[in-house]
């Protein structure tokens, strides 16, 4: 996101590249040490915190950086009214500048905690820490997956510092952290709570990430490594997206059995056939309990381009903390109408339009920015 392999610690692997397992045996990974009855869970359970490292690369907002910190304070300001919001820098200076930001925005600064972890760039999604949970736990009841990162396919190295987010967020909070050996970001794959993940075949069938393995594969480390039972696939991302392909950008549950999928009106528009193959590819899929996906068509804001860049607007990509629901906004007049069916669907929160249109020149938005917590 971003304009201009971990060691096999917990695995072994047989020279086919597959995970060397027993089939008579209760774990699909015996070797991974990863306690059982541990999951991911939706992003609306409640969070302890959510996970931000600061923006400061030039290169990802080419000629826009500073541009973006109001609205990146304005979100920082509503996670703040009902969760702590922990923020990577790098060292003092940083820290100091992320404040007068903040101040700036009169953000609850009570609220905001900064860890010394140097970053190479933004996107706290695809390189914090995976937090899994099991309440039943004897002893640790949260713990750590720390996936492999490559910058989306080595589109824009180094990614060496965030590479090795998680395992020090690890450290630093006393946590058991994982390593599953592969490649995978968390903007790639999206959680039902009940077993379910939504993924797509554009981003994690691309050779650019883990060449060696297939698809049925890579479902045994998401069943292993997130506490899954069913993975579901949709072909594409929309245009402009340079992760290959993200489901936050396409579809999201709002519960166990909805979600929520952009669709583009105009038939002349780059995105309406990929958009309209998801949705068919949607309506076919049955979850775990046989049931259909209850599906809320959310529509797309008009193209976004800058500098003769087609920008991965999207209003799916929302992110749902304890009391808001905080939605991008692109100065569109589709914008109202998409807080207006988000809104109906998160009857518990406020849902809250931040302008985006700055920060989408990174490529990304507040969900990609971002990664929950959850409380245990």
């Amino acid at each position: 996101m971003s304009n201009n392999y971990k060691s096999f610690a917990h695995s072994e692997f047989t020279s086919s590249g597959l995970p060397d397992f027993e089939s008579s045996r209760p774990s699909v990974f015996p070797s991974s040490g990863l306690p059982s009855n541990f999951f991911f869970p939706a992003e609306w359970h409640l969070h302890e915190a959510t996970w931000l490292s600061w923006p400061h690369k030039e290169a990802s907002w080419p000629g826009k950086l500073n541009t973006i910190y109001p609205y990146y304070a304005h979100f920082v300001k509503e996670l703040a009214k009902s969760e702590i919001v922990r923020i990577n820098v790098a060292d003092e200076k940083m820290k100091l500048f992320a404040l007068k930001q903040l101040q700036k925005q009169d953000v609850d600064l009570n609220k905001v905690e900064f860890y010394f972890n140097e970053t190479n760039d933004a996107w706290c999604r695809d390189h914090g820490p995976a937090f899994l949970i099991n309440p039943d736990a004897e002893k640790h009841k949260k713990i750590i997956i720390d996936w492999g990162y490559n910058a989306w396919g080595n589109k824009y190295p180094p990614y060496d510092l965030d590479d090795v987010i998680p395992t020090k967020i690890a450290e630093q909070f006393g946590l058991p952290v994982f390593h599953p050996g592969i490649i995978m970001e968390g903007g790639s794959v999206e959680f039902n709570g009940a077993g379910t993940i939504l993924t797509s075949t554009a981003c994690l069938l691309n050779e650019n990430r883990n060449p060696h393995l297939n698809q049925q594969q890579i479902e045994a480390y998401l069943y292993h490594y997130y506490g899954a039972k069913q993975v579901l696939w949709v072909e594409d991302g929309i245009v402009g997206d340079d992760t290959d392909g993200h489901i936050d950008d396409t579809v999201r549950f709002v519960n166990e059995d909805t979600v929520l999928t952009v669709i583009e009106e105009n038939k002349n528009d780059e995105n309406y056939e990929l958009l309209q193959n998801n949705l068919k590819q949607l309506k076919q899929m049955r979850l775990i309990n046989g049931k259909q996906l209850n599906i809320i068509e959310l529509p797309m804001p008009d193209a976004v381009i800058y500098e003769d860049q087609r920008l991965p607007a999207s209003y799916a990509n929302f992110y749902i903390c304890n009391k808001s629901v905080i939605v991008p906004t692109y100065r569109c007049s589709k914008d109202d109408v998409a807080l207006k069916i988000i809104q109906e669907h998160f009857k518990d929160r406020n849902v809250v339009g931040i302008d985006s249109t700055e920060i989408i020149w990174g490529l990304g938005s507040f969900h990609c920015l971002s990664q929950q917590e959850p409380a245990v």
